[in-house]
Parts: C-alpha cells; structure tokens; sequence
C-alpha cells in the first residue's frame, strides 16, 4: 500500500504546484462580476459596555453589490422584528440601541454576518457578544483579626468575578493606595500577602478595591481590621478579643527560614498560550524578610521579553513562544536558609495561518487550487464550506476535488462561482477564511408535490420543501402570495437544497408560497401553503401541594390552543392511570381529590394533545399529618437529682419530626396538671433530665412537626426524688416604703419545685445602712412581703431573704439596696431670672432646693406658667386673658429650662415646684415676664366693596394676631391678561387706622391680583391673596348684542341652518336605499376607537407636567363679582420657603419637585382666558 500510495501523492503535489502557477500566470480584468468578500468585521469576542449602543461591523464589497443578513445563536436574526436594531445603508453593520433603557444583556449571544449576492455567500467570523459586568460584593461581616507579631499573614480578596475580570488594588479609607514592599505585596489573584507582621501593620482600614475596566466602576470590600500584637499585649487583651474575634498564633514569633505562600510544595505547572503573556509568582513568608530570584533550568531567560514585577515575586514574559516552554525555579532565601520552587511551563498554540486561501477568478473550463495552511498545538483540523454550508452537503462537483487542506478545481464550468470558507481548529480556537471562486444545460424541474400543505406550530420552525433538478444548478427563488416581491433575508433562512425555513414562524407567515427554479435554460415553479397554528400552551400548571390527610385538594391546568386544532385532556398518576375513585374529580381545566388519604401521595401530570403538539406538566401531591405519639417510655440510670429517659417517636406522616417536648406532673404538690420540662431536637429519641429534690415525678413525651403537635404518651412510671436543702433564695427581692415612716420588703416565692423539701419559709433580714451593724430577722411562711414599721423617712436600707425548709438553709442570699418610704419635700425653689430670648420663647432659671429638704429621691422640677394678659392698650389689667396653665417637667437635678410656644407681646406669670416620687413641693413665689413684639398674622380678610370701569374699593379686617403695635399694611397688586400673564407689580403702603383704599386708573374688565399683609416694628406677617376684576365697559356690551339682533345676521343663521338639514336628508335617503360610503366596510371593520363605549379599564391618566400645573378645568368660570375666593389658607410650608409639593421615596430619594412660584410672588400662566377658580388651583396639582 505505501508504494502504491506514494507515486500518488507525488503526483497530485506537483498537480497543485503546476496548477499555482496556471492561475498565477492568468490576468483577470477587475470588473468582473464577482462574489462577496468581507472586508471588516467586529472582533470574535467582543465585550461591549452596557451604556453605549451596540455596533458589530460588517462591511462587505462584491458584485453586484452584497445583501446582508445576520443569525444570532445559530438562528436567523429578524432585524425588523425590534425596532432597536437597525442595519446601516449599503452595509451589513448593525446598530443596537439601547439609549432607552434596554439592558444590553438582552442582545448577548454569539452573531455572525452573512453577506450575499447572486455569485455566493460569504460569511463572517462568530461574533461573541458579552455584556461586561461589574457586580457587587457579596455583604459579609468580617471579623476583626488579632495576629502575632512576626508571623505571615494573607488578606484575602475574593472579587466579584466580572466581565472582564476586575482590576485590584488595596486601599485605605482615604483612597490612598497602601504602601507594599518586599515584606508586603499584592499577589495575581488580588489577596495581600504579609510575608511576617509587624506592629505598624494595625489598621482598621484595609479595603480591597475592584475596579471593572469597561463600566469605569469600582467595588469596595468591607474594610478589613487587623492588630498586630506582642506576647505581652496578647496576655493583656485576649479576654477582650477571644469571643468575637480569630486569634492566630499561639507561641513567640522567632526568626525562621522561608517557605511559600504562593505556590505551594516543591513544584507547579502552568500552561500558557502562544503570543500570550506568561507571569509566574512565587510569594514567600519568613523573618526576616526573604528575597526571591528567578532563573531558568533548561535555558535562559529571554531577557527582551521578561521582566521581573512585584519586588522580584513575579516573572513576566510577553508574546509567548514555543521556544518559552521549559522548567523555571524560583528561590526565596534569608540568612537562615533559603527554598526552592519549580514550575513546568507548557506552551500551547491556537490555530495560526501559514498559508490563507486566496481568491479565484477562473475562466470556463480553468483549473484553479485553493489552499488553507495553518499551524497550532495541538495540530488544526482543517474543514471547507461553501457559501456558508459545509462542503460535504454541498452539491457534488466533479471538476472540485478536496485532498485535505487544498481544493482543486478541474475543468470548471460556468455557473460554479462560489465562495469557499476554510476554517482551521483546536480544542484553543479557530480561524475562519472566506475565498470565492468566481466560474454554467437542463432545464429545471420542482420534484415537490404541487399545492402541498404544510402545518405547523408558532414558533416553531417551519420548512417548505422545493427539491430541483437542473443543470447548471438553478437557483430556487421564493415568493410569498404573489410574485411581486421576492422573499430574502430574515426571517427567512434558504438551503442549498432550495427548502425554504422560517426558523421561528409566525401567524402571519401563513399562506401560498411559491417557489422558482431557474437557470439560463428555463424557469419551473411550484405552489405549497404553510398553515401556521395557535401552540398548545399550559398557561396555569399545577403546583406542588402538601395537604394534611382528609382534606381536599384541586390541581390546576389552564391550557390555550389553536381553535382549529381538537384538543385531548389526560390525567396521569405516577405516569399511569388515574385510579378508579369517585374521589377522584376531573374537570376541563382542573383534577380535584377528595379527602386525601396517604394512598393518594404521587405525581400527577396533566397532558394536553392536539395532531400537532402537546404540552405537559407535572405536580407531586404530598400528604402530610400531626405526627403520631411517641410510645415506650423507659427511665434509666437514677440519680438523686436525675435520670435519664428514652422513647420511640411515631409515625412522622411525611413531615419530619422538629422537636420534642418533655412534659412532668408533680403528684405532691399539683397532681393533675403537666408542666413543660424541657424540649429535645426531633432527631434525638433520648433525654437526660435533672431534676429538683421531693418531688414525685410522671413523664410524657409530645411529637412536634410543622403540622402540629401529637397526642401525648402514656405517662412513664412515678420517680421520687428524696428532700433536701434549698438550693435558691426568692428571686425579685425589693425594698421600698409605701410611707413616709416604714419599709416594705417585698420578693418572688418559691414554687413547688424549688421547696426541695416540707416546711418551706423565709428569713427576712434587713439593716439601717452605714447605722446599724447587727442584722433584724424575722422568719415568715406563706407570704410574699413584710413591712418594717418605725423607719426614718428616706435612709437606705440593706434587705435579704432567705429560704429555709425542714432540711436546712438556702444559701447565703444576696443583700439588696432599698429605701424606706418618701415624704412630700419642705422647700420651694428659689427663680433666680427669667431671660426672654425672643418673642415666642424665655429661659428661666433657679436656685436647687437642698438635698434634705427634699425627703425622697429628687425626681426633678415641674415649670408652670401661663400667659396673664396682652400688651396692646386695649387690653388692659382690667382684662386678663384666662388663658390655660402650661407646664413642663425637668427631670433630674436641673436649674434652668426653656419655655417654648410663648405669645409675642403679652405678660407671663412662671413658677417652679420640686417633686420627689412622692409628690410635689410648695411652689416658688411667682415671677412675671413680658414678651416682645413679633410679626403680625395674616390680615382677617380682603374683599372688594365697589367695582366700577377703572376702580376698585378694597375693604381689609386687622389681623387676629397683632403681635405687637401695627405700624402699616403693605399692598401690592398686578394685573392678570388672558392668557394668564402678569402685568407689573405695583406698591402702596397703608395707613395702620386705615380698612379700606380705593384705587383708581385701573384698565377696564381686566382682573388684578392683590397681595396684602400687615407689619409691626419686627417686619410685615404673611399675605392674603385675592383677584378682583374691574367691570366691563356697557357701550361695548351694547354693541355685542346689537349684532345678534340684526336682521342680515339671523337671515345668515337661518339659511345655513336650511342647508345642514338638506345634506342631512339626503345622506339619509341614500343609506336607506342600501349605498354605502366607499369606506364603509373599513369604517365596519375598523371602528374609531374615539366613538367607542368606554370601559373602566380604558380610563388613564396623563402624566405630570410642571407646565400644565395651572390649567384650569373645562367649564370653570369666574363669579359675576369677579373675585375668586380661596378654598386653601395661604399659610402653608411654602410660604415659609419649604413647599410641600415635594416627593420622597420609601429609602428617602428626591422624586420630584412642584416647579411652580408661591402665589405670593408671582403666578404662572394659564392656558384659558377665564379666571382661575379654587377648583382649578386644586387640580393643577392633580
């Protein structure tokens, strides 16, 4: 076989060589028709930013000039389909926008360009189209770290992984990068490496940030808390760390040789890519500090290439060849030894070209060869296309012959133009080339059945089938209902066997198609209809249930279908039938069980059928109960305060078994009722139980699950325990007087289950503190308290209780702090001054009582005070102001406070009483104090009392809060024009005696706007607002009726009005008589949807506008008075500067602000020439 194999090969080499050279020497005119080529394309793995619009290029030349088409994730790709993307003219570039809020994650997945003319087919790269990511860290709660002195230390990072991975650096909290050195270094993966700590490396602030390169976004990591720490410093401090802190290390930090940190043990491997970057780290850890070097084992270093990084820890070497492989050893050494590392790096290599095919142009007949060289490790697999399909399903050709990485064409013949892709491949990538051969006597033939139908599912794909004959090969042209537009691009995909695809088809894509065959001896067609049907869809399945035994539970299954298509509903249990059951109820849309009993647990699906598709779901039913009790309780091992109990739990009833509760009965001191002993997990079918001294125990066991509890067990068999001591004092023990001369002690029993024996009582003793050195005692049984009669009033006393029994003493109890019983205090305090610091709020102050005087535990100072009279002259000391008494407590030993929500201008009375927990003390004597003036109020009221052409009279009421001596009114008025327009401000100041102004030269039937407020010494209070008009002018009314009177005016009414009701009769007669407008089976069949009957669910409202916050209502209409009055008080937040318009979301973010102007100031302009109601002023904010 070799020998015959080898003339062979020569033979066909020098074929190859001698046909080169044919198509070499041949000299082709450039202006030939020819096939697509690629000239530019987006790169295969393309990472775009999700902020800018997505481009991927492909640009492509040819004759005639290429159309183009695009596939995503294998799939034809229907640019029209989404009007986000957009394919530039005379190009195949296309433009994703999504400066609307589209996440650009949704147009990921790998594109590829196909660009064709009526010559071939030529195809771009695979296009990779990634989103970059920047996602947060993860939230976590790192502990503070406590670490020796001396010893390494690692901080790790652990970015979020990004797309493309992040950039890391260390940080401190204000933004400084944090200093590295040999001792301290950032390794590849982002961690902190610490080769030995010392005590400046404490810090509370060490941050790990991720920045993503193409967001521009950094990450932070929580802030990492590091103390570096002496021997001794430990000893001092681990009580305070040891409970929520990691603790490294345990023993003195002493010099040491190096090791490793990265990488670990004596050897490692790396593989690395040609022409790609190789860095190789070796971080080691030792004190003193190591230094690492590098060196090559089997060669040396290219020293054009490498460069050491990283305080020497880490080795570079750019643009990677094979002659990089090799061992690589890294030593880290200090003066008491040094390591070694070895790394093997092995060098692999993507697909790299030798030799790209290149274009041909051959004449009829020609020979021509195409040859694809390329190199890579392992070595590239070599594959053909042509046009875009792969040259095995391509059709045969007899004069093209493939011998591995070369075509040889023989003899071509015209017609056999196309372009060939060679795409060369390993398991590290590909390489992809287009070369087009530029090269025609049957008739064709459609071998398809004529009028064949086709059905089939929306959005799946459909195929119509136009197999041909014909020679030269005809090209099969698709037409869609008639012939006028030829089918091309998406969504529409065209084999080579001229079957047409509609990868995702559509209703609309229902209907005759045609197909065409053609070559340059004739023309043949053929008719097939594709009927696209509704899918079978489940729109509600059934859910999974857990349902307790004897209840009834329903699955649903809500299915849509096509109408045309007879639909079969099928309930399956466990995949077979449902059982023969009355219980068992199926509806159309769902599958109801009645009463559940275990039997019925399983999986059931329903099953929806049509000739075409079916869907399907699937629920599991499982039945739960309260498990069952627990049974053979057992008591072993006997203490005398113990013993231990077991049992077997019940039946679980598919819910597991979360806990158990041990309850006990005491038959001495409370037969017949259980108390809860304790609770063991639901794992557990034992229980170790201590117990209190006499006491005649009866155990039983309860079952928990998320169901509920069980029944309880049988009772265990009675267990006694022998009498004892008391083990505890009463708890809760207090002393406190209830009067001013005893002492009340008071404490918790004990329950039966603490008496520990018979003949329970307590010994209360108690002490004057700092008086008496000797003990008082008293022994007492079946009480809670005893009061100590005779006692100082307010002394501390010490007080404990002790329980006593048969058996002997509780032990030594623990002495409380009480005081006996409180008395009113004797002394009043002493107002030292009252300083009024503004009209609306004074500070008094005063001298404290002395301690003794106070007789109990000084609680504070109440404030009472209280408003005597007004200033103003008309009020005078004949006429107080019976005006509520105010107080304000103080608590604690205070001698000043504040006094808020005082009355400008006004006279006050203030006293002050101490008060200890039993009440208050005399009062102070009594100290006045006046208020100064303050702004005025708003004026009562503004009204117009006369309205004439070019006057208006205003009258005004006082202010009901003068606060002070009114010095004026300040008056301020503009004009309004139709178009709600303000005209010039205009001022006047009024008189304070003065309630009424008449102002003259006013245009006439104008409204004005007024703003009127009073002032004192202190400024002007808030504004009352109003408009008023002027009247209109009666001669001009005069002639605005006289028109309508006139005779030519109602004669021109009149016959307008007889020529609308003849075109309205004859519109009549000719609907009666069956006519039709020429629109009106579209006017049937396309109703106005302005005339149609609204629905509730079509009532919408349009969206905020600051520009249209003023617009009156429709129908609006000014009073004949022509004053509009307010509904609203002007006294809001915005007259104060803080409007109310304003918007927060729930976390507290600004969501929107009324852009408007305070009426005070100015008034925005309105749409309608009619006066602006209070109705209108509430909606504009609507």
């Amino acid at each position: 076989m070799l020998m015959m194999d080898r003339p062979r090969d020569c033979r066909t080499l020098l074929l190859v060589l001698f046909l080169g050279n044919m198509v070499k020497a041949l000299d082709v005119p450039l202006d030939l028709p020819q096939p697509p080529t690629i000239t530019h394309q987006s790169p295969k793995d393309y990472i775009v930013d999700p902020r800018e619009n997505i481009v991927i290029h492909c640009e492509a030349k040819g004759k005639p000039h290429p159309s183009f088409s695009w596939t995503r994730n294998g799939i034809h790709f229907d640019i029209d389909k989404d009007s986000k993307v957009t394919m530039k003219p005379h190009s195949g570039t296309l433009v994703i926008d999504i400066s609307g809020g589209e996440k650009a994650e949704a147009y990921e997945g790998v594109y590829q360009c196909t660009a064709r003319n009526e010559h071939g087919t030529a195809i771009s790269n695979n296009i990779v189209i990634r989103q970059s990511r920047s996602p947060l860290w993860s939230k976590e709660k790192i502990k503070p770290i406590i670490v020796q002195e001396g010893v390494s230390l690692v901080l790790q990072c652990r970015p979020p992984a990004g797309l493309p991975p992040p950039i890391i650096f260390w940080m401190d909290n204000n933004f400084q990068r944090l200093p590295q050195s040999r001792r301290v270094s950032q390794g590849l993966n982002g961690d902190l490496y610490f080769s030995n700590v010392v005590t400046e490396d404490s810090r509370s602030d060490y941050i790990c940030y991720a920045r993503f390169p193409h967001t521009q976004t950094i990450q932070q990591k929580q802030p990492i808390t590091v103390r570096v720490l002496n021997m001794d410093a430990i000893n001092e401090t681990m009580a305070a760390y040891l409970n929520d802190t990691d603790l490294f290390g345990d023993d003195p930090a002493e010099e040491r040789r190096p090791s490793f940190l990265v990488p670990t043990g004596s050897t490692s491997s790396k593989m690395v890519l040609r022409g790609q970057v190789l860095e190789l780290e070796c971080i080691a850890e030792g004190l003193p500090t190591p230094e690492v070097a590098w060196s090559k084992v089997s060669g040396e270093l290219p020293t054009k290439r490498a460069s050491f990084q990283n305080f020497q820890k880490t080795l570079r070497i750019v643009d990677v060849s094979e002659a990089d492989a090799g061992e690589y050893r890294c030593t880290a050494k200090n003066r008491l030894g040094s390591v070694h590392h070895t790394i093997r790096v092995t060098v692999k290599a993507a697909p790299y070209w030798i030799s790209a095919p290149r274009n041909l142009v051959l004449a009829p007949l020609e020979t021509g060869v195409l040859t694809c060289r390329a190199r890579g490790n392992p070595k590239p697999t070599i594959s053909w296309f042509m046009n875009g399909v792969p040259i095995e399903n391509a059709p045969a050709d007899l004069s093209r012959k493939v011998e591995d990485d070369t075509i040889i064409f023989t003899e071509v013949q015209t017609g056999s133009s196309a372009v060939y892709q060679c795409n060369a491949s390993n398991e590290y990538g590909y390489l992809l080339s287009n070369a087009f051969v530029n090269v025609l006597a049957e008739p064709p033939r459609v071998l398809t059945p004529l009028n064949k139908v086709y059905q089939v599912i929306m959005n799946k794909p459909a195929l119509l089938d136009c197999a041909s004959f014909g020679s030269p090969l005809p090209g099969i042209t698709w037409f869609k209902d008639s012939r006028s537009s030829v089918l091309v691009g998406d969504p529409f995909v065209f084999h080579e066997n001229g079957t047409l695809e509609i990868p995702v088809a559509q209703a609309f894509n229902s209907g005759k198609y045609t197909c065409v065959a053609t070559n340059s001896f004739g023309i043949s067609e053929n008719h097939v209809y594709l009927e696209v049907k509704e899918p079978t869809r489940i729109l509600k399945q059934p859910e999974y249930k857990v349902v307790q035994r004897n209840r009834n539970v329903v699955f649903e299954c809500k299915v849509k279908h096509d109408p045309s298509l007879i639909p079969t509903m099928t309930w399956l249990k466990d995949n077979g039938e449902l059982p023969d059951d009355e219980r068992f109820i199926v509806d159309s849309d769902s599958l109801t069980i009645m009463e559940v009993t275990e039997n019925d647990e399983g999986t059931y699906t329903c099953i929806m059928n049509t000739t075409l598709d079916q869907d399907s779901a699937s629920a599991e039913l499982t039945v739960v109960e309260k498990p069952d009790a627990p049974t053979d309780l057992e008591l072993t091992d006997p203490g005398a305060r113990s013993v231990q109990l077991t049992w077997i739990p019940g039946d679980e009833h598919n819910s597991p078994i979360k806990k158990f509760l041990i309850q006990y009965e005491d038959a001495l001191h409370d037969s017949g009722t259980w108390h809860n002993l304790t609770e063991v997990p639901g794992t557990k079918t034992t229980a170790h139980l201590k117990l209190s001294p006499f006491v005649h125990y009866s155990f039983r066991v309860i079952a928990r699950n998320d169901i509920g509890y069980s029944l309880p067990s049988q009772p265990s068999r009675q267990y006694r325990t022998n009498p004892a001591a008391p083990d505890e004092n009463p708890s809760e023990v207090k002393g406190m007087g209830t009067e001013p001369n005893n002492l009340v002690i008071s404490w918790k029993p004990l329950t039966g289950l603490q008496w520990n024996g018979p003949g329970l009582q307590y010994k209360v003793m108690w002490r004057q503190m700092h008086v008496d050195e000797k003990w008082t005692s008293v022994t007492v049984a079946n009480v809670s308290k005893f009061v100590v009669a005779g006692t100082p009033t307010f002394v501390p006393y010490e007080v404990k209780v002790q329980a006593v029994n048969n058996y002997g003493h509780g032990p030594n109890p623990a002495v409380i702090i009480g005081y006996s019983g409180e008395d009113l205090p004797v002394e009043a305090p002493e107002i030292a001054r009252v300083l009024v610091q503004n009209s609306t709020l004074a500070e008094v102050y005063w001298k404290s009582v002395p301690a003794k005087s106070v007789r109990g535990k000084l609680q504070g100072y109440r404030v009472y005070y209280w408003k005597e009279r007004s200033l103003h002259k008309h009020n005078g000391h004949g006429h107080p102001h019976h005006m509520e008494q105010q107080t304000l407590t103080f608590s604690g030993n205070r001698s000043h406070g504040k006094l808020p929500g005082l009355h400008p201008y006004s006279l006050y009375k203030v006293n002050i009483k101490v008060f200890n927990g039993r009440g208050e003390g005399p009062a102070s004597t009594s100290q006045q104090f006046e208020t100064p003036e303050g702004v005025p109020g708003r004026p009562a009221f503004l009204r117009v009392t006369d309205s004439n052409l070019d006057s208006l009279t205003l009258e005004w009421g006082p202010p009901h809060e003068k606060n002070g001596r009114l010095t004026g009114y300040t008056l301020r008025y503009q004009s309004v024009n139709n178009s709600n327009e303000l005209g010039h401000l205009e001022e006047l100041t009024v008189p304070a005696n003065e309630t009424s102004i008449t102002l003259h030269n006013l245009k006439y039937s104008t409204r004005y706007k007024f703003y009127f407020s009073a002032k004192t010494l202190k400024g002007p209070g808030p504004s009352v607002t109003e408009e008023f008009a002027t009247i209109m002018d009666a001669a001009m009314a005069s002639r605005q009726v006289d028109i309508a009177t006139q005779g030519w005016f109602i004669g021109l009414m009149c016959a307008i009005a007889l020529l609308i009701l003849v075109l309205l009769i004859v519109c009549f007669i000719k609907r009666n008589k069956g006519g039709k407008y020429p629109v009106k089976e579209k006017e049937d069949a396309h109703a106005d949807p302005e005339i149609q009957p609204m629905k509730d669910d079509d009532i919408t409202f349009g969206e905020y506008s600051d520009n249209e916050d003023h617009k009156p209502l429709k129908g609006s209409r000014t009073p004949s008075s022509g004053t509009v009055k307010r509904d609203e008080s002007d006294d809001s937040l915005v007259d104060y500067g803080e409007g109310g318009d304003g918007q927060f979301n729930e976390d507290g973010s600004f969501i929107g602000q009324y852009s408007g102007k305070t009426e005070r100031d100015t008034v925005q302009g309105h749409e309608s020439s009619e006066a602006p109601s209070p109705v209108n002023a509430m909606n504009s904010f609507v």
